[in-house]
């Protein structure tokens, strides 16, 4: 079953990192699936969604369930010495002896006919598979809302390692520029101008920090901020790019979401049921039987012990249940039309979904081709041309300036692309963790 799946490769990563922050004041350390697995075990959606599971299995046995009989028993004649001195056979004919009260045994079982039981449990048999479609649509939107959080924090992680790599830079420079300062090889103007600049770092730095603990926080409020939650940090690593069709054609994908896609799955199962409700709705001015059958024993009658049978029919002479029908009805158009929306839905995503990761891809090769590479070299050129004085303050501002929008940019496109490939996962309803157990197991021996 679904949530047992889910609940059996959480407990262990929650109780593993649980432990290990409980084991170190200093800042710890997840992964996309530590984090997942505290988001599953904390979030009451979740629990909300299995509990309807469990309650839509319980309306199961419900519906199949076959209608008690009724047993029934009755005392009549019940008076001061009743029968006195009856001639009945099963009296004595003695004016001064009672006879006894007369006693009824009865026996009354509902039969249900055009086939009512069998409807109510194919229809209930739906309701339960679209609950557990409903929770596997629940854990495709929610894995992909930590993710979000999680990649989030791993940007502001990386633009504050380069505020900090750009701080030490200019720190290193700075003690440099003071000594050439006064051995008279730079003017004081050029030598306040790379100080302020250092300044500004640091402002940066200081930014980059707080942009830090924001995203952490963010964090924290999408795993239901679980204990100290503030000092969780990603793992310095992107995500893995596999392969999941990003390079099929729209039509092809389309054609894979409509196939996979649970929140889809789901309005067509409650379609099939509001199908079956129809046709039990049709069904309900077929009277059911009710067979009665009994025994008597009545010392009055001239028969002493006498049985009967027969039967109970309803007749639908005035109502023949045209309201259950006709609201049977409107509920099956209306689920057809959440079908017709969800894929149009559906197809809407995947083709957005595609394009933003076509772009996204794009953009970070054009990084990886060859604009890193330059920027860094023409950062580290500028800065070893002004420590020799072979160029101009300004250039070497500008230098160091061009590589921290460049790195800056370059992390946003990486973010970009890791978004775009989990949301382009998301509309194809692809769970990208599929081996979460060994994730836990790494990281078990990680910490031993």
């Amino acid at each position: 079953m679904q949530k047992n799946y889910f609940k059996s490769i959480t407990v262990g990563l929650l109780l593993t990192v649980i432990m290990s922050v409980d084991a170190f004041a200093q800042n710890v350390t997840l992964s996309v699936d530590e984090a997942l697995a505290i988001f599953y075990q904390r979030n009451t959606d979740l629990i909300a969604a299995q509990y309807n599971i469990e309650q839509s299995k319980a309306d199961e046995i419900i519906a199949a369930a076959i209608p008690n009989p009724t047993f029934g028993f009755q005392l009549s004649e019940m008076a001061k010495n009743p029968n006195m001195g009856a001639s009945a056979q099963g009296c004595n004919n003695n004016p001064n002896v009672s006879c006894g009260l007369a006693q009824y045994y009865s026996f009354s079982q509902l039969i249900e006919v055009a086939g009512k039981r069998g409807l109510r449990m194919q229809s209930s048999g739906f309701a339960t598979q679209a609950a557990e479609s409903d929770f596997r649509d629940a854990v495709r939107i929610f894995s992909s809302m930590v993710r979000e959080s999680y990649f989030g924090l791993l940007q502001a992680q990386k633009n504050r390692w380069l505020a900090q790599e750009i701080v030490d830079n200019y720190r290193d420079i700075v003690k440099a520029n003071s000594l050439r300062l006064k051995g008279g090889d730079i003017s004081e103007s050029d030598f306040l101008r790379v100080k302020m600049e250092a300044m500004h770092a640091q402002s940066d730095l200081d930014n980059a920090q707080m942009a830090v603990e924001q995203a952490q926080a963010g964090l924290a409020v999408v795993l239901r901020w679980p204990d100290k939650s503030l000092q969780f940090e990603a793992k310095d690593e992107w995500a893995v790019i596999k392969d999941i069709g990003q390079n099929l054609s729209k039509e092809t994908l389309i054609d894979k979401a409509l196939q996979q896609r649970p929140d889809l799955q789901a309005d067509k199962l409650r379609a099939e049921q509001a199908d079956k409700e129809l046709e039990l709705a049709r069904r309900l001015k077929y009277p059911d039987v009710t067979v009665n059958a009994g025994y008597a024993h009545d010392p009055s009658n001239n028969n002493l012990n006498s049985a009967f049978v027969g039967f109970n029919v309803p007749l639908p002479l005035f109502y023949q249940y045209q309201g259950e029908t006709d609201k049977a009805f409107v509920n099956l158009n209306q689920n057809k039309l959440a079908v017709e929306q969800t894929e149009i839905s559906i197809r809407n995503d995947v083709v957005m979904a595609l394009a933003a990761w076509s772009s996204a891809d794009k953009v970070v090769q054009r990084f990886n081709d060859g604009l890193l590479k330059d920027a860094l070299t023409v950062r580290n050129s500028s800065e070893l041309a002004y420590s020799k004085g072979a160029t101009s303050v300004l250039d070497f501002i500008d230098a160091q300036r061009n590589y921290k929008n460049v790195m800056r940019d370059y992390y946003v496109a990486m973010i970009n692309k890791v978004n775009a490939y989990h949301n382009l996962a998301k509309s194809l309803a692809i769970e990208l963790n599929t081996n979460k157990i060994a994730v836990a197991d790494d990281y078990n021996s990680s910490k031993q």
